[in-house]
């Protein structure tokens, strides 16, 4: 099967999401490629920051999703032993330290508002293969396979918005640099105790740090540093020790922890680590979130990030004329930007422990 379009966007994430949505608004044909049959992945950054809510304020967004439910985090906490030690309070103007948004609601909105636009198609279930090129070399589609038979659409420019792994990036043939941080990272979500307050929680547990997110729908996501690559040998380990230091930290949590994580397996492992790409595009390719800028969880930078590269390059795209020279602009812009953030990941990771510190 053939399809045709202006743009083609391969990953619908938040970011791919919305560039599809802000070029069917423009009348720009777009065809948004997602390789998983359901949208809104599990253990996926899902907290809005001041950059992001503004995003979806401006393009008459934010209501619809906050109408399906967030979450405004009204406090950022440190706790040692199991008080509390210091608490810092949002900004009367902003009013919170975070918007908690699922990704399903954020994704359902996106996607809504872009079937509205007969310029708008999606391809769920559908793994892109290969980049197709024209005579000169420059990528004009992409090969891909939807419900077990191979398609082809013919574009104009293609989008790698597929994520830390990114297809595209890979078949451009385009470098990225990646750098480590020392820690992995250990994901799980257990129910909020009764009366707990939307709040972001941190720990100190031998020297690593332990965060508690509050989500909306009555959920805490727990997410607990740990040595790079130490995950195999520490699943060798008896798991109850482990746990029991969480439940140190926040006692308060116990029942909720020992209900709901049981062992090893009711975590789930990100690899962490940062990249860059030195090149956002070539030859009728683009790349934005994390395929081109991969960001570590620390400050909740990386759904924001991605979202304000759409909002961006959406702006240098219409209908008549896509130009390279735009496109190189856009990633000048961003690629500054990005390195500020990732350089304030950076100071955050390494200054985390003096946050316990509190002054007489």
């Amino acid at each position: 099967m053939m399809y045709h379009s202006d743009v083609c966007i391969v990953g619908a994430g938040p970011g791919g999401a919305l560039l599809a949505y802000l070029l069917a608004k423009k009348n720009v044909s777009v065809i948004l490629i997602e390789r998983y049959a359901g949208m809104g992945k599990a253990f996926r950054g899902e907290h809005l920051n001041e950059e992001g809510e503004a995003i979806l304020k401006k393009h008459g967004l934010f209501s619809a999703v906050e109408e399906l439910g967030l979450l405004r985090m009204k406090q950022l906490e440190y706790w040692q032993a199991g008080q509390l030690v210091k608490k810092i309070l949002p900004d009367s103007k902003v009013g919170h330290l975070g918007i908690h948004v699922p990704q399903a609601h954020l994704l359902k909105v996106l996607v809504k508002e872009s079937q509205k636009y007969d310029s708008f198609t999606l391809l769920m279930n559908t793994k892109v293969t290969e980049l197709l090129e024209d005579e000169t070399g420059r990528y004009n589609g992409v090969k891909a396979i939807k419900d077990g038979k191979e398609i082809v659409v013919r574009s104009k420019l293609v989008i790698g918005a597929d994520g830390r792994y990114s297809t595209v990036r890979k078949k451009a043939d385009i470098d990225v640099t990646v750098r480590k941080h020392g820690y992995d990272l250990l994901w799980a979500r257990i129910p909020a105790p009764i009366g707990w307050e939307p709040a972001i929680k941190m720990a100190l547990i031998n020297g690593k740090q332990l965060s508690l997110f509050t989500q909306a729908l009555g959920f805490i996501q727990i997410g607990w540093n740990i040595e790079q690559g130490s995950y195999p040998q520490l699943r060798k380990q008896p798991f109850q020790p482990f746990i029991d230091q969480l439940v140190q930290a926040f006692p308060v949590l116990k029942d909720s922890v020992l209900q709901n994580i049981r062992s090893w397996e009711d975590f789930v492992l990100l690899d962490v680590y940062s990249s860059s790409s030195e090149m956002w595009g070539k030859h009728g390719v683009a790349l934005i979130g994390d395929a081109a800028h991969t960001m570590t969880p620390t400050g909740a930078f990386g759904l924001n990030s991605a979202m304000k590269d759409a909002d961006v390059l959406a702006e240098l795209i219409n209908k008549d004329y896509i130009a390279e020279l735009d496109l190189l602009n856009c990633a000048t812009i961003r690629k500054e930007e990005v390195a500020k953030l990732q350089a304030i990941q950076i100071e955050k990771e390494e200054s985390f422990a003096s946050q316990f510190v509190v002054l007489a």
